[in-house]
Formats: structure tokens, C-alpha cells, sequence
């Protein structure tokens, strides 16, 4: 009788470390083609704008440019970098990112490590009052009125400071202080002579990495790709970021053509043109940030899994 339950226990579980044996390899296999597929949809239309940008656009519309390029030409790539006001606005969009990230990575640091302190006076008050302004808005024109009042009309801070401050990644950082950076240990740097701003520089930032990170590549990625703001509240051109010289590249190279009343050769070469801008517009505004991501992948991924966790 001794040795008869262990045989049925285990007459038991033959069966299922059997399923077991054919489900793990059937998953994975299955999981394997879903993330190739996905990795496949992904990236080959990035690849698609690279060899579209370098191939004849006849040869595009007519369906024949899928893996490789044809008709290879850089006329696109010669028209931009021709271009003045393009490296001028490509110096410009550094200037915005770099010095837009730096500002609004410590404002939302800084006010993030505050609202996380239990002892800050206001601190509810104050949540509520940052809360409120991501579902009410006063709209375009009162923005506009603001910007004005201020002096910042024309300059580069017009582009920098409107949206320095997004409430989600605030409220992101003060949900991952209060987390991650406990009051037992504030209360222990105090009992060692450490005050607000010593603990904040020295203990609390260092622990913040992927936050940092995080956060640092959501304001690039934005400051990188905005145009709206700096079309609506710079006349100066010299002040253009990238985006926008090249939505202004492109709407010329189209406007030139629907107003050519040349041959009907002059016309396909100026639509032709138009459509190697178009592609290789994409491909320098994209490229940067493509390089500069792998870089911080790690620290991206760690700090977005925090904040979704937290």
C-alpha cells in the first residue's frame, strides 16, 4: 500500500508534464512568429522611406521599388542640404532640445521630489491646481495672449517654456520619489547633518536614474518634433527648428510645381523632386534621435516599466 501512491501520483502527472512538453514549444513558436511579425511591420517601413528616398519615384508608384532601391539618385538629399535656412534650423533644433530638456527634466525633478514630501505645506492643493490644467484648457488664443504679455514673442523661449512642464510625467516622478525614495532614509541623512538640498543632489537624484532617463527622451522626442508652436509664435526665420524649415521646403517644392507652366517634362522633374524632399525629409529628421536612442535603451525601458508598475 506504501508504494501505490506514489505510482498514482505520478501515473498523474505524466499527462501533463506531457501537454506541458508539446504547449511550451507550440507557445513559443507561436510567440516568436507574433514578434516577428510585429518587428517586420515596424521596421520595414522605416526601411521603405531609406530606399524610397534614394530611388527614382517612377519606379516607386509603380510598385517596383519593395526591397531595394532603383533609379538610385540623391536629388532630395542635394535639394536639402543645399538648403541655408536647413542647417540653420537644424543648429536651432539642437539648441531647443538641449536646452528645453535640461529645463524641464529639473522643473519636473524638482516639483516632482516636492509634491512626494507628505510634509510640504499645500501639497494637495497643489496636485489639484496641476491636475485641473490637463482637462481644462484656455485655448490657443489665450495662450498666445500669454506668450505675448511675457515678452517672449520672437525668441527662443517662446518654443522652450509654453510646454515645459507636461502634468503626466509630474505626476510620474512624484508617484516614483515617493516609491522609491523613503522617508526613513530622509529622516537618517537629517540625523547626519544632511539638509533638503544635500540629500536631494546627493542621495535622492542618484537613485532616479531611469526616471532621469525617461523623462529625458520623452522632452527630446518632443521638443525634436514640434513645429506647431514655433509656427505660430516666431516670424523670424533665422528661428525656425528643423520641422519646420522642412514643412516649408516642401510646401515650396510643391507650390513651385503646381505653378510650373513649362513643358510637361519640367513639371514631372519638379513633381519628381517633390517627392525625393518628402522622403528625405523624414530621413534626416528621424535619424538623430535613432542614433542617440540605443544609448539610453536600457535606462528608457527600466524607467517606463517603474512608471507603469508604480
Amino acid at each position: 500500500m506504501s508504494h501505490s501512491a506514489p505510482t498514482t501520483d505520478t501515473a498523474r502527472r505524466k499527462p501533463q508534464s506531457l501537454l506541458g512538453r508539446i504547449a511550451d514549444p507550440s507557445f513559443n513558436v507561436l510567440s516568436i512568429s507574433v514578434l516577428l511579425l510585429a518587428m517586420a511591420a515596424i521596421i520595414y517601413p522605416l526601411y521603405f522611406i531609406v530606399i524610397a528616398s534614394i530611388s527614382d519615384p517612377n519606379q516607386i508608384q509603380q510598385g517596383r521599388v519593395w526591397f531595394i532601391p532603383r533609379g538610385v539618385t540623391l536629388d532630395g538629399y542635394r535639394t536639402l542640404l543645399a538648403n541655408d535656412a536647413m542647417l540653420r534650423g537644424f543648429a536651432n533644433s539642437v539648441m531647443y532640445t538641449s536646452l528645453g530638456t535640461l529645463i524641464s527634466v529639473s522643473i519636473i525633478l524638482a516639483t516632482g521630489y516636492a509634491l512626494s514630501r507628505r510634509d510640504m505645506p499645500g501639497r494637495n492643493l497643489f496636485m489639484i491646481l496641476f491636475v485641473i490644467t490637463m482637462f481644462f484648457d484656455g485655448g490657443l488664443i489665450a495662450r498666445y495672449l500669454v506668450v505675448k504679455q511675457l515678452g517672449m514673442l520672437d525668441t527662443i523661449w517662446a518654443v522652450i517654456l509654453p510646454g515645459a512642464v507636461g502634468v503626466w510625467n509630474l505626476i510620474i516622478a512624484r508617484t516614483f520619489f515617493e516609491q522609491n525614495v523613503p522617508n526613513e532614509l530622509r529622516e537618517a541623512a537629517q540625523l547626519d547633518g544632511s539638509n533638503d538640498f544635500n540629500f536631494f543632489f546627493r542621495i535622492a537624484l542618484p537613485m532616479t536614474k531611469p526616471l532621469i532617463v525617461l523623462m529625458a527622451m520623452t522632452h527630446m522626442v518632443a521638443y525634436w518634433n514640434s513645429y506647431f508652436d514655433a509656427m505660430i509664435y516666431l516670424n523670424d526665420e533665422s528661428l525656425y527648428p528643423l520641422q519646420l524649415v522642412l514643412r516649408n521646403v516642401l510646401i515650396q517644392s510643391q507650390a513651385s510645381a503646381s505653378m510650373d507652366t513649362g513643358s510637361i517634362d519640367s513639371y514631372a522633374a519638379a513633381q519628381r523632386l517633390g517627392e525625393l524632399i518628402k522622403y528625405a525629409m523624414i530621413v534626416v529628421s528621424t535619424v538623430p534621435l535613432l542614433c542617440i536612442f540605443p544609448f539610453m535603451q536600457k535606462y528608457f525601458v527600466k524607467g517606463a516599466a517603474l512608471g507603469a508598475l508604480k
